[in-house]
């Protein structure tokens, strides 16, 4: 049995922070396993058990197949075989329920809510609450937002990601555009990379930023020291963020954030190489204050041009229970407002 093509599936590096997958069995792989048998005969025979395996279920990695002699799906002679350096002998009947990977179970529908904003035959605009990860990655391989896309129409079956054409963090809230139609999907893609499509976020940080509006253009790539971080490099690709201040109370400051490119993390980057790190962004250097347990961060306005209609759509989000507390302490009043009025 060869695991499903798992290649529109990107792997999310924002998701990649809480570390390993779950090793819990899932039933219903389980009863889709398939089960094979052979004889060890005398090319097996002295091999190690996952060894064995590897010539038995090729398409699957060593790794993978030593996870499910681990969990109890393989038998020799009936009896289970746990150990994986175990040499097998001739004559014994080897016996393995491929129970597929997480990577190859990710592409699944679940029914998952959806906080719908605006919907139409092209396009979804969403709110993404904090906590939900948006591709399948290790550690969430499922209950995803792609998952929920998957339930949510069909037509989301035959587009590359589910139709996603941009990302929110993990621990981000706020507004997603996605595509429902592949002509939407790829309008959104481009405009994306015509920097065309308008996101600005509020944002807490840590100490006083000033008054004075300013921008961070510096270049964002994979942090040399850890994995799951991104860092300020001169071999990074170019960002830039453009920063409002509006207030400033309880050692931290209320920033609106404007978007200009997408980098990974690029606002949570920005703010802590200029050594203003988000409230709770723990990656970040950023500590627990106003009682947020989450980065300080939300999506609250979004601006596209219809992909099909061509007409210009904004959307604002207000900030959520956990994070609106924290702001008003910081900048009372609507966000919106207060943003409007440093404009003028």
């Amino acid at each position: 049995m060869a695991p499903p093509n798992p290649s529109p599936l990107l792997p999310d590096p924002d998701a990649t922070e809480d570390g390993a997958a779950d090793d819990a069995e899932d039933p219903d792989a389980a009863a889709a396993a398939e089960t094979r048998e052979r004889t060890v005969d005398a090319a097996l025979h002295g091999l190690r058990l996952d060894k064995a395996l590897v010539m038995l279920a090729p398409e699957f990695s060593r790794s993978h197949l030593q996870g499910l002699i681990g969990r109890g799906h393989v038998r020799l002679d009936g009896q289970p075989a746990t150990l994986a350096a175990r040499a097998v002998r001739a004559g014994q009947r080897l016996t393995v329920e491929l129970v597929p990977t997480e990577q190859a179970r990710a592409f699944r529908p679940q029914a998952i809510a959806l906080a719908r904003v605006h919907e139409d035959e092209h396009l979804l605009v969403l709110a993404k609450p904090a906590g939900l990860v948006v591709h399948p990655a290790p550690g969430h391989w499922s209950g995803t937002l792609l998952n929920a896309l998957l339930a949510h129409h069909g037509g989301a079956a035959v587009l590359p990601r589910a139709g996603i054409v941009h990302r929110l963090d993990k621990d981000t809230s706020g507004l997603m555009v996605v595509a429902k139609t592949l002509p939407a999907m790829t309008a959104l893609v481009r405009a994306i990379a015509a920097r065309e499509l308008r996101r600005e976020y509020c944002a807490l940080a840590h100490g006083d930023v000033g008054a004075a509006p300013f921008s961070v253009e510096a270049p964002i790539g994979r942090d040399p020291r850890s994995r799951v971080r991104m860092a300020v490099s001169a071999q990074g690709r170019a960002a830039r963020t453009d920063f409002t201040p509006l207030a400033r109370a309880h050692g931290a400051s209320a920033l609106w954030c404007r978007l200009h490119s997408g980098r990974t993390h690029q606002i949570r980057v920005h703010l802590a190489h200029r050594g203003h790190p988000l409230l709770a962004d723990a990656l970040y250097g950023g500590a627990p204050l106003l009682g947020l347990a989450r980065q300080a961060l939300h999506a609250a306005r979004l601006g596209l041009t219809h992909p099909a209609s061509g007409r210009w759509l904004q959307f604002e989000q207000p900030l959520p229970p956990d994070m609106a507390p924290a702001w008003q302490q910081v900048s009372p009043g609507d966000p919106f407002a207060t943003m409007r009025a440093q404009r003028g």
